[in-house]
């Protein structure tokens, strides 16, 4: 049995509709129907929600003896790393002078009172 079919069943068992189900763990309805859908797997959040509002325990919804484990997939595809790179360095070669005025605002903004203190040391002559 699927990860979907699984929350439809202790859904219902509940008797809570998905529009109650919604309401109560801030998750919209069509996310809902997604995921009983199978058209998505639900985020950590959604996970948590869901079993607090249907008083469930996650490992029912993480595990059983006919199903995989739910997974989740953190790879980083090298071509993605690449593209973001190279978006980087379009960025900075179109828009160096206005990234420059930012950081130089920035520095004096953290420096302002080094500076200060500088300046009036230099007028009093100290």
């Amino acid at each position: 049995m699927e990860f979907g079919a699984r929350l439809k069943e202790i859904r219902t068992s509940l008797n809570c509709s998905q529009k109650e189900l919604s309401e109560q763990t801030g998750l919209t309805l069509r996310t809902i129907q997604r995921i009983e859908n199978n058209e998505v797997k639900p985020s950590l959040y959604s996970l948590k929600v869901i079993g607090e509002v249907l008083k469930t325990d996650l490992s029912k919804f993480v595990k059983t003896a006919e199903a995989k484990p739910y997974e989740f997939n953190l790879t980083l595809k090298i071509t993605d790393m690449n593209q973001f790179l190279n978006d980087l360095k379009v960025l900075i070669k179109t828009h160096w002078k206005t990234i420059l005025l930012i950081v130089f605002i920035v520095y004096l903004f953290t420096s302002y009172t080094d500076i200060k203190s500088g300046i009036m040391d230099a007028w009093t002559g100290k």
